[in-house]
């Protein structure tokens, strides 16, 4: 059985949504649940769903970690080996083998530089980078980096699109996945610097490599993963997401605000708009990986529900079924030959 640790004081709520959506997913998805945190504020938490016959266990973490940890405190905390935040602690168990993957709603920023020193890179990856998958015309791409790295070199984003690309085949069942290069133009020779001096080096990996792509290539679907820069990325996540709401939103609206032939053909073309909206919910997916690092890491947002976290721990249990890790580690491997 698939063993995730889940960081139960992660969420902006938490523990109660960390604790019902791991106690979801034990229920679904067969997983052995770890919980890392204060064990007097979870226990009650876990006590109230019932879960006594499910294989979920609390491993106490007495000490927080907040959105103001920063800077030197937050490396120390990072580094410390007698570090006992939830973090700390989750991401040790997957260090030392007593868990396949680990799971958190908190601090992105904490979560990335502890997994960073606590794990350490994969041989031959510079920095790691955070995956998520954006909704296409023709399913999903897995778009990195989306914020771990706002500054980068032509290497670190040849050795994102071999993670990617490693990522989607094993993880998202996508055979020879396309590689794309995110710029301001589809043709070789448009974009920035960085742009330029990584094309020759995307062109020579050992991957589906397709060419640049603007931001409409990567929606319509043309490439199963792009790679970009972490500024770059974090940007086309934010304005992709705020969007896809306003779009609803204003769907919604007119919907309420019309007539009544307008409310009728609502309600008429409801199943087919809840269709949509769940292609473009975030909590679909739940957390998105840090892949780099040498272990299976993957973190959602603070304000996730029980669904969410729920589907992250599905997300992470697939990744760890499907041995992500090592091919990541064979894929680099070879690039390094």
């Amino acid at each position: 059985m698939v063993r995730i640790v889940v960081d139960a004081m992660g969420s902006d709520n938490f523990p109660i949504p960390d604790v019902a959506g791991a106690v979801l997913a034990a229920r679904e998805y067969e997983v052995e649940i770890i919980l890392t945190g204060d064990e007097a504020l979870i226990k009650p938490a876990l006590d109230a769903q019932n879960a006594n016959s499910l294989p979920i266990r609390i491993v106490h973490a007495p000490e927080s970690l907040s959105m103001d940890n920063k800077g030197d405190d937050l490396v120390f905390k990072a580094r410390n080996k007698d570090a006992k935040n939830s973090i700390a602690v989750g991401i040790d168990l997957v260090k030392n083998g007593e868990a396949d993957a680990f799971v958190t709603m908190g601090n992105t920023g904490a979560a990335m530089v502890i997994a960073l020193f606590r794990l350490g890179r994969i041989r031959g990856v510079d920095r790691p980078a955070l995956a998520p998958t954006f909704p296409t015309a023709t399913g999903f791409c897995v778009v990195l980096d989306i914020g771990a790295n706002p500054d980068c070199k032509p290497e670190n984003l040849m050795q994102f699109a071999i993670m990617g690309s490693a990522y989607a085949e094993k993880a998202r069942g996508v055979k020879n996945p396309k590689v794309g290069l995110i710029s301001n133009g589809e043709e070789e020779g448009k974009g920035n610097e960085l742009v330029k001096a990584a094309t020759p080096l995307l062109k020579a990996a050992k991957i589906n490599y397709f060419g640049n792509v603007e931001g409409k290539e990567v929606i319509g679907g043309k490439v199963d993963v792009a790679v970009t820069d972490g500024f770059t990325g974090n940007v086309m996540l934010k304005s992709s997401e705020a969007v896809a709401k306003l779009v609803t939103d204003k769907i919604r609206d007119a919907v309420k605000n019309g007539n009544l032939l307008t409310k009728i053909g609502g309600l008429l073309v409801r199943p087919a708009l809840s269709a949509i909206k769940k292609t473009i919910d975030p909590t679909e997916e739940g957390a998105v990986p840090l892949l780099g690092v040498n272990g299976l890491v993957f973190i959602g947002h603070g304000r996730s529900n029980a669904f969410a976290i729920k589907n992250a721990i599905r997300v992470a249990k697939n990744a760890a079924d499907a041995k992500v890790l090592d091919a990541i580690k064979s894929a680099i491997e070879e690039s390094l030959k």
